[in-house]
């Protein structure tokens, strides 16, 4: 937990404000602004102990009318005055403007408690397997994993494994020796020696090849690489988070995931809630969104509370990104200078079941018109396959990321099941 100090005055110009701080993971202690503190200490001061204020510190108040950020300058403290309708967002401001940088926006008191687990967890070097929805936040927590790890001072890696070509793959990971394949003109030292000392994120886990799981294997159990082309395997010392939004045990026994690559990479298990399942965190990362997107120099867009309300109540099926692209339009199509509800262009798409696994082929058979000849099964599972794909595609008007998301498949995967449709028609 986060230690804030605050006034006497500010807490009673805010009397609710210490608990939502505690449900965001941040205690307060009440301190007397006239003492001294230490250099780097951050304090919520009232408005009216400005001559107490150093420029990290933050001025609040109540008062009625449009609420009021103004950002620290030089000599100046943050300044953030609002009313009671706006109070829901206020403290979530002022929970993210004095959260540490590395520590992600949360609201909800479930979402500290896990931040204070994984806090926890940063402490040793275990392996973390983070799950959870695409866009819930996996990388945020595993550079807060690290932040908060004796290897802070060290380099994060984060690498997409569904994003690299699997040619590259290997040469990516581990490493290569000039002259190794065709085009290596130079050597390469492989993401593994380039997080050495530090954390290596491997998200999306699930795509890789099998062929690279054996070989990831190798480098957890024996903490050496074997760089394409080199003779001799090269001691590292890194810790490993993977990072998964498919059911990983699901894929085991399809087949397509090596159960003692699992079995090594499950040690510390933490799972992601869907953003529509955290409703507290919603107006808490609003904040942080909000915050981050809006030059130093502009006055911030608050949301109204009829704005705030129909942010929370939406289900967010594509997670913080689609919450982060509703708020980047209304911030750029408002009229006024507040952000109204009509101003938040969300999409009318239901929201994707929590965490959803169910891979392509276990979508039900639409119902087929047998005509007089036998059906292969195989035909049947592919126009089975080939349905579920259209079907998924029109509801989220051809986003493919959407899509595969309602499929509970990769989008990589995805595009070559529509290829393969593409080859059979």
């Amino acid at each position: 937990m986060t230690m804030i100090g605050i006034s006497e005055k500010a807490q009673g110009s805010h009397p609710t404000l210490v608990a939502w701080l505690a449900g965001a993971g941040i205690e307060t202690a009440l301190i007397d602004p006239a003492a001294s503190a230490g250099r780097d200490s951050q304090r919520i001061l009232h408005v009216t102990e400005v001559a107490l204020a150093r420029q990290h510190d933050i001025l609040i108040d109540f008062a009625d009318g449009a609420p009021v950020l103004r950002r620290a300058k030089v000599g100046r403290p943050s300044t953030v005055v609002f009313g009671f309708e706006d109070m829901a967002f206020g403290h979530a401001l002022i929970a993210e403007l004095i959260r540490p940088r590395a520590m992600p926006a949360c609201g909800e008191p479930e979402s500290a408690r896990f931040l204070g687990i994984a806090a926890r967890v940063a402490r040793s070097d275990a392996t973390v397997l983070l799950l959870g929805e695409t866009g819930t936040g996996k990388e945020g927590v595993a550079r807060f994993i690290h932040a908060a790890s004796p290897r802070a001072d060290k380099p994060f890696v984060a690498v997409n494994c569904a994003a690299l070509p699997e040619t590259m793959l290997e040469a990516m990971l581990f490493g290569h020796q000039k002259g190794a394949f065709t085009g290596a003109s130079g050597s390469g030292e492989g993401l593994f020696r380039a997080a050495e000392g530090g954390t290596l994120m491997l998200d999306e886990i699930t795509e890789l090849p099998l062929a690279l799981q054996a070989k990831l294997l190798r480098a957890l159990q024996e903490r050496e690489v074997l760089p394409i082309g080199a003779t001799a395997p090269i001691a590292i010392d890194v810790r490993i988070i993977a990072a998964g939004n498919r059911d990983i045990a699901a894929e085991v026994e399809a087949g397509r995931f090596r159960a003692d690559l699992y079995w090594r990479l499950n040690v510390m298990p933490m799972m992601l809630k869907p953003l529509g399942q955290r409703r507290q965190d919603i107006r808490a990362i609003s904040a942080a969104l909000l915050l981050r997107h809006t030059p130093d120099q502009e006055e911030l867009a608050w949301p109204t509370a009829n704005a705030l309300d129909r942010l929370m109540t939406h289900g967010w099926p594509g997670n913080v990104r689609e919450l982060e692209n509703v708020l980047q339009r209304a911030m750029l199509m408002r009229d006024g200078d507040r952000i109204e509800a009509a101003d938040l262009m969300i999409d009318a798409a239901p929201a994707a079941p929590a965490f959803r696994m169910t891979a392509v082929e276990t979508v039900a058979a639409p119902a087929i018109v047998a005509d007089n000849g036998p059906i292969r099964l195989a035909d049947a599972r592919r126009m089975s396959q080939a349905r579920a794909i259209e079907e998924a595609l029109a509801a989220t008007g051809g986003h493919r990321l959407r899509a595969a998301q309602r499929l509970g498949i990769s989008e990589r995967t995805l595009r070559y099941r529509m290829a393969d449709m593409r080859a059979v028609a």
